[in-house]
């Protein structure tokens, strides 16, 4: 009776101390930490962050700023961490030279002063194409930065917009730069009533995507003009700045 009376005792005690936070040994360490995002949106970071996370852990994104409260054991807050230095990085700069050349298969005699011939990307597409003369149209400079878009306008009636996204990549220690690009035509609209609201409408002249070496030049495409008597040739050079 007396050894049934002590366990029930010692029993008891367990269970009282378990209830004043004794025997939690067990349960998982939490780390809590707050992060500001710097460059990269949370949208873009957050699907990737989720999947470090324990069932027990949490991200709280703030609705109005870049702050995130991650919640989860020492280790996955660390391994999260990590992926936000890699992640939210300052975007790449990148300068791009664009130029336009103007193809015909027959000489112009205005033009006959500005003739290209000792390019060697031009000898190379006059060997390709099937037009002999090429002439200097426009060229110009474009500042972008990673996964932007940026514009220009160029032509020598400001008729021309192009419009590119780069999105920088690391590959083997390489510099690749992925880019966008839309070359549009403004023209004039004929009816009356559209061209008081607009007197001009778009037409797309060349869509490309294409992959580039930093400080490559690219032949981007060729759009014919006139029927096919005469070409647009787009010719961009991308270089990351550091």
């Amino acid at each position: 009776m007396k050894k049934t009376l002590r366990i029930g005792l010692l029993l008891a005690v367990s269970l009282v101390l378990v209830g004043a936070g004794f025997g939690q040994d067990n349960r998982p360490k939490i780390r809590q930490e707050i992060v500001k995002l710097k460059y990269i949106d949370k949208e873009e970071i957050l699907n990737v962050l989720y999947t470090f996370l324990s069932n027990t852990g949490k991200i709280s994104p703030s609705p109005r700023s870049g702050l995130l409260t991650v919640s989860d054991t020492p280790e996955n807050v660390e391994k999260i961490l990590e992926v936000i230095r890699e992640l939210d990085v300052k975007p790449a700069d990148i300068q791009f030279t664009i130029q336009l050349i103007l193809a015909s298969a027959e000489a112009d005699p205005g033009k006959s002063a500005e003739f290209i011939t000792d390019d060697p990307l031009i000898k190379e597409l006059r060997s390709l194409l099937n037009f002999r003369f090429f002439y200097p149209l426009d060229s110009s400079y474009i500042r972008a930065l990673d996964r932007e878009y940026s514009e220009v306008t160029m032509g020598r009636e400001a008729e021309l917009r192009l419009a590119l996204r780069p999105k920088h990549i690391k590959e083997d220690k390489e510099d690749l730069i992925q880019v966008e690009t839309r070359l549009h035509k403004l023209v004039p609209v004929h009816d009356t009533q559209a061209a008081a609201q607009n007197p001009y409408t778009s037409v797309t002249l060349l869509t490309s995507n294409f992959t580039m070496k930093s400080g490559e030049k690219t032949v981007v495409g060729v759009s014919k003009l006139d029927g096919g008597d005469k070409g647009l040739i787009l010719i961009i050079t991308g270089k990351i700045i550091d």
